[in-house]
């Protein structure tokens, strides 16, 4: 649809010049040729209807070329309106990233389409199952189903490597975590595959909420102030007229009549059937036939003032209202906002995988995607979105799994002080534990068997294999040395000293090689990240050799210290091997800070074993300072 310049129409309705090419027609999508005021991060709002409204009536295909192997003559062919959006953009204004231009894109889409549904999806991901969509409004549209806030299908990926070095399918998370939190208020809202309620969008209760009536003593003389819980089948769902005050809508929502006109229409289309006696204050069916309003000027006008950057000025958008703001992990908050005021969420599984994308697959990619992750939750601990400062309406459990959102990046402390233990063991001969109990035993036995259990019942129950649960063991144990330990530094860093975090955004596949579908993996780009990690196999390979060499030159032979303290060093290389595998990258293209550490490793052994020159009276000294037993 060309929205053309007109003379006759009002100058406060015409499109901003910035939205125009030089030739009159409508801007590309492109940044090739910036002129003043339209350039990458310099530009007006610039809104494309690029396919029109479809007619109310279904338009059949038909079949004119025999060629062609299908049959449309019994489809409804019409397509839905496919509108460009391009948030106003200005130097020195904080657009807010990826939640600002979700809740810009909220407001646009309210005036010019008003769905009571969105499906948010990343650019990177495409519908895989088009059967999703109905599955996810039968859940929208059941009974009780008005206070489902969103529904988060799991996030699938393709052109990964078949072992899944670095974990990027996830499937503990995914096909576990997400599953047991189904069964408690809903699984948490992960930033891409999933289909929201509108009107949870903007902040609202959800209807036949527990609300809390206080008598006060002026119409109960004699009496305390007593209040009282309303069960919710007390509570009716609620009709529009009862949403809350409209006359704070302005200061809320903003100054477009347009969109507050929006509000009330996407929750009467949002609401399910009255085909049940149960539901009140339902949607009638067949209410939604009547032909909606053409698409005119004025929305689209109206479109591009919603998404210029003084709109959200002294209004609740980004605070109570869409897209949360202040976060890198503005996903997992939006999500925590909507289950506090009471709202629901469902994890729907396709037998077919409803959407897939792409995922970072080289070492330094995924490290950094991680590392975005990692320090969003640590932000999320010490900001006031907090699960122990949420209210009454989250349930106890789900306050537990969202502690842990806030929680699991700190274990990198723990773990880094685990992987460091068995290297100190071998270098100081003494065993981790002094004395072996029958109590220990026991206790040891105990937990071992306990991780073994809970171990099996994560294979069967989400049904992934046993490499792909280690591969998750692998990576967790990667990510918590370097990328969660490195993200606590930096959270403390911005809570104490206001230090803001900048991230890039993840690269995918950037490879063009077209003999090797999974050439991505083996690029290595130097990170700090591997610091920690790199020293960590260091210390081990080190302790080990230097083990070895205290049993092959001792008088008198002690093989179970050796035994045991190896044991537990080559498990935490074991768990390192697909980062020692990821430093390595391409047989013959080995980038040279490899070379670098291993020469040091090697090096250090060999110094070691040549200053190791056991005298007469059985004690070996190294540099004359110090010596072993």
């Amino acid at each position: 649809m060309n929205l053309e310049e007109d003379n006759d129409m009002p100058k406060l309705f015409k499109p901003v010049k910035a939205t125009w090419m030089a030739d009159r027609t409508h801007w590309a999508g492109t940044w090739m040729h910036p002129t003043a005021d339209h350039k990458k991060g310099d530009h007006a709002g610039i809104v494309q209807v690029l396919i029109k409204p479809a007619h109310n009536q279904p338009h059949l295909g038909n079949r004119e070329d025999s060629k062609v192997p299908f049959d449309f003559s019994m489809v409804d062919v019409r397509l839905p309106m496919l509108v460009y959006v391009s948030r106003e953009k200005r130097p020195g204004y904080d657009h807010n990233k990826k939640a600002g231009a979700m809740n810009a894109l909220v407001r646009s889409s309210a005036i010019m389409s008003n769905g009571p549904f969105i499906l948010n999806l990343d650019c990177d991901h495409y519908v895989n199952n088009s059967q999703a969509f109905r599955e996810a409004m039968c859940f929208m549209m059941d009974r009780g189903g008005d206070r489902i806030a969103f529904i988060q299908f799991p996030q699938r990926f393709e052109g990964i490597d078949p072992s899944d070095r670095y974990s990027n399918h996830n499937r503990v998370f995914f096909d576990i975590n997400m599953r047991a939190l189904d069964g408690l208020q809903g699984p948490e809202y992960v930033g891409t595959g999933c289909m929201f309620r509108r009107i949870a969008l903007y902040g609202f209760d959800p209807p036949r909420q527990k609300k809390t009536r206080s008598c006060c003593l002026s119409c109960c003389p004699g009496s305390r102030s007593r209040s009282r819980e309303i069960d919710e089948s007390e509570q009716p769902l609620r009709p529009a007229d009862e949403l809350p005050e409209m006359s704070t809508w302005p200061r809320k929502f903003g100054n477009s009549n347009f969109f507050l006109d929006s509000i009330l229409v996407a929750e009467f289309n949002g609401r399910p059937l009255a085909d049940h006696p149960t539901v009140k204050h339902g949607r009638e069916p067949l209410a939604l036939i009547a032909p909606r309003e053409p698409l005119t000027k004025d929305m689209v006008a109206e479109a591009i003032g919603v998404i210029s950057c003084w709109y959200e000025d002294k209004t609740d958008w980004g605070l109570n209202v869409g897209w949360v703001y202040g976060s890198v992990t503005e996903d997992v908050v939006t999500g925590y906002k909507m289950h506090t005021r009471g709202w629901r969420s469902v994890y729907c599984l396709t037998k077919r995988d409803a959407f897939r994308g792409t995922a970072p697959i080289n070492l330094t990619d995924r490290l950094h995607q991680v590392l975005r992750w990692a320090t969003g939750s640590v932000e999320i601990f010490f900001s006031r979105n907090n699960a122990f400062l949420a209210g009454r309406r989250l349930n106890f459990l789900q306050r537990i799994a969202y502690l842990n959102v806030g929680i699991y990046p700190f274990t990198s402390i723990f773990l880094i002080v685990y992987c460091f233990i068995p290297a100190l063991s071998l270098f100081t001969n003494q065993f981790i534990v002094q004395t072996l109990s029958v109590s220990f035993v026991v206790y040891l036995l105990i937990i071992t068997s306990t991780l073994c259990v809970l171990a099996l019942l994560e294979i069967k129950w989400s049904g992934i294999t046993l490499e792909e649960w280690w591969r998750n063991e692998q990576f967790w144990m990667i990510g918590g040395t370097s990328a969660h330990l490195t993200a606590v530094f930096q959270g403390i860093l911005k809570v104490i000293a206001g230090i803001e975090i900048s991230f890039t955004l993840t690269s995918k596949a950037a490879t063009d090689d077209e003999e090797d579908e999974f050439a991505d993996l083996y690029v290595v780009k130097w990170t700090f990240l591997m610091i920690p990690p790199i020293t960590i196999m260091m210390v081990n390979i080190i302790a080990i050799a230097v083990g070895i060499a205290r049993a092959v030159y001792q008088k008198h032979k002690n093989w179970g210290k050796l035994l045991g303290g190896a044991f537990f060093s080559f498990w935490v290389l074991a768990h390192l091997f697909p980062f020692a595998k990821g430093l390595m990258g391409r047989k013959g293209r080995t980038p040279t800070i490899v070379f670098i550490w291993s020469g040091l490793i090697s090096v250090t052994i060999a110094l070691l074993a040549v200053s190791i020159n056991p005298p007469a009276n059985n004690k070996w000294q190294i540099g004359g300072s110090f010596s072993f037993p």
